[in-house]
């Protein structure tokens, strides 16, 4: 628990307004949704709908979803509060540190796609290659992986209401989930790629607001120059260790380079086996897989930039007035830790607006991470462990309800775990940096399941656990020679966290070699993962009250073998794009922007500075119109119809076939593949 930080810039009812006003609007809202699309567009919430979206989500939607996704409270408060210990370094790292490995699953999103075209997760996957055991391994760092960004997600937000309008944490904490359960318990996956755009639309614009506040217009800040003049004068108060020249406005810092190193290996983790993220995958419509993910993860790099940019650097800039909130002392490192310095630069900047607009955007990054959590795991409990199994021949109705019981009892866990985290102390910050220490050794493994046919089952099942093992023991006695004893502090330094980051994700990298020596290599064919089979829904469409030819489209017939084939020419092609594209595009966010900065050491001048803010003010306007304008212009053609229709009060005549082509309605069903033909290819 945080120590005692001053009163609070909001009241206890605007708090409460805001978790629960504006989230059971949203669930209203999506609920509606959900049955305007059912009786206007011929969309049935089978299994597969309620799991996959229908595989057919089109690429402004699949981005604006990652960028949702992506946008965790640690994105906003993590990334703030690195920028307050590190100065201008803190936001890039984290922002660069964080966009690879969304650039770089885009590979993999392709490949689970090519090679498992059937799967509702990527668990499935390792299932049908290596067998149970495996599988087992990999349940269980997929679910703990869903579960440490669940805690940190309920966690941030909850420090941030209980700083901002004094509503306890523990209320906050319980309460938060509510309308996200209602709305995807409903909605299923597309429900959260709705809500995904409108939350990050939202999002979006308070950040453009925040950073033209600062940076132009506010009566304390307003101009970039404004605010490089304070934080010299910061330095010369407080100047950073391991900084060039104790600078705040320079690359070249030791603490902010440790914190990268933690960040990329720890974020692998929570890409490569967050199975939220292969469900945006698997949802996604070949042709709109690639371009979808290339376009998130260039447009959300530019969210925890900007925004800690401004409210990271105005918490710094500002601390010696008596606006900002702690006046004055500066923060605590429990209150830092905690992600308050966004909310705290967000009040000394703007008053109480600024504290209502950081209530807002951290509620909307909490929610709409937090409803991607929800499929991901109720996914993994209802296919992985359910249906493979306790009943494999489970119907679509079983299966639904199924889905409901575990995102119901999934959210309660959450809230009771999170409760004995803020009890013991246990911050966000903390959790950002060990969840690399405890999921990443299953990152290789998970990776060469879908790139390499030579691992054998014994490298992917034991390797996680050798590597997780090695990690653990790295971080922990690590902690122990640094600080000589184990506690909270000691074991959250950056030199603990490191090491034992470092190790988990490294480890498997000698592990899988010895275990394909000595158990031999693989020779894998990738049929049996051809052979995954879909839902039978059967049952779901027909007490659907649709007639038999509107059943017959949303339930989607299979295509034809040619279809097939072409739809595997473009995923062949779009691999080899993506490796091209996302490869370079990582070497240049880590090595050709920021090494050269860090390596001479320069300290930014004035100038720089203007352009650097400059910069990230366009960058965030071309995120806006990628995940906020981009996704509407490009369903505007299902929103026409359905609002003619709602209009007229004429059902529409169902097609053919839905999503079978790249220009496919985005609100389409599902497009199985026959496994009948599937399984001839390799």
């Amino acid at each position: 628990m945080s120590s005692p930080s001053p009163g609070p810039a909001l009241s206890q009812g605007f708090g409460y307004g805001i978790i629960l006003g504006v989230g059971f609007a949203f669930s209203i809202l999506m609920v509606g949704l959900t049955h305007i699309l059912k009786w206007f567009n011929n969309e049935v919430q089978t299994s597969e709908m309620f799991n996959t979206a229908g595989r057919t989500m089109k690429s402004g939607l699949v981005a604006a979803a990652v960028v949702s996704s992506w946008t965790w409270a640690a994105t906003l408060l993590q990334s703030s509060g690195v920028c307050y210990r590190y100065g201008v370094s803190g936001p890039f790292w984290y922002a660069s540190g964080a966009t690879v490995q969304i650039l770089l699953f885009a590979t993999l999103a392709i490949t689970l796609k090519k090679r498992a075209p059937n799967a509702h997760t990527f668990l499935e996957a390792i299932k049908a290659r290596y067998g149970a055991p495996a599988h087992f391994t990999f349940i269980t760092f997929g679910l703990m992986t869903n579960v440490l960004v669940s805690l940190m997600l309920i966690a941030g937000g909850a420090a941030t209401v209980n700083a901002l309008t004094g509503v306890h944490a523990v209320a906050a904490i319980f309460m938060m989930p509510i309308p996200v359960v209602a709305y995807t318990f409903v909605g299923g996956l597309k429900a959260t790629f709705i809500t995904d755009y409108i939350h990050g639309f939202a999002l979006l614009v308070i950040i453009i607001m925040f950073a033209l506040t600062a940076y132009a217009t506010s009566d304390v800040l307003g101009s970039p120059s404004a605010v490089y003049d304070l934080l010299v004068e910061a330095a010369s108060r407080h100047p950073v260790d391991g900084n060039k020249d104790g600078s705040y406005l320079t690359m070249r810092s030791q603490g902010g380079a440790v914190f990268f190193v933690i960040n990329i290996v720890g974020n692998f983790g929570t890409v490569f086996l967050d199975n939220g993220y292969y469900n945006k995958a698997i949802a996604a419509h070949p042709v709109h897989a690639l371009p979808g993910y290339i376009m998130g993860g260039l447009a959300w790099f530019a969210i925890p930039w900007l925004t800690a940019t401004t409210l990271g650097l105005s918490a710094l800039a500002l601390e010696s007035s008596p606006r900002f909130p702690t006046f004055p002392d500066r923060m605590t490192e429990a209150d830092v830790s905690a992600g308050l310095a966004l909310p705290y630069g967000a009040v000394a900047l703007l008053g109480k607006g600024g504290a209502a607009a950081t209530l807002v955007i951290i509620f909307l990054a909490v929610t709409s991470s937090f409803n991607s959590e929800l499929v991901a795991t109720s996914s993994i409990f209802t296919y992985d462990i359910y249906r493979t199994y306790l009943r494999p021949d489970a119907k679509g109705k079983h299966l639904i309800y199924t889905s409901h019981v575990c995102m119901v009892a999934y959210a309660a866990v959450i809230c009771c775990v999170s409760v004995g985290l803020w009890y013991n102390g246990i911050s966000m910050g903390y959790l950002y940096l060990l969840m690399g220490v405890l999921i990443s050794a299953a990152v290789l493994p998970a990776t060469l399941t879908l790139l390499w046919d030579r691992q054998n089952r014994w490298a992917a099942t034991a390797s996680p656990v050798l590597g997780t093992a090695c990690a653990i023991v790295a971080w922990l006695v690590t902690a122990k020679k640094t600080c000589g004893k184990l506690d909270v502090e000691c074991t959250g330094s950056n030199e603990a966290m490191l090491a034992g980051n470092v190790t988990a994700l490294l480890s498997p990298a000698v592990f899988v070699p010895l275990c394909c020596l000595a158990f031999g290599l693989d020779r894998y064919d990738w049929k049996s993962m051809m052979d995954i089979r879909r839902a039978d829904d059967h049952d779901v469409l027909e007490s659907s009250g649709l007639d038999s030819e509107a059943q017959t489209a949303a339930g989607a017939e299979p295509p034809s073998r040619a279809g097939f084939d072409e739809e595997q020419r473009k995923l062949d092609r779009a691999f080899k794009i993506a490796c091209v594209i996302t490869i370079s595009m990582a070497l240049s966010l880590l090595v050709l922007w920021p090494m050269p900065m860090y390596g001479t050491g320069y300290v930014f001048s004035k100038r720089f500075f203007t352009g650097w803010v400059a910069v990230s003010i366009v960058w965030i306007f071309c995120s806006f119109i990628a995940v906020g304008l981009y996704p509407a212009w490009e369903s505007r053609d299902t929103i026409i119809k359905v609002a003619r229709v709602m209009v007229t009060g004429k059902r529409p005549r169902p097609p053919p076939a839905a999503g079978q082509d790249g220009s496919g309605d985005s609100s389409g069903t599902a497009t199985p593949i026959s496994s009948a033909f599937a399984g001839k290819r390799g």
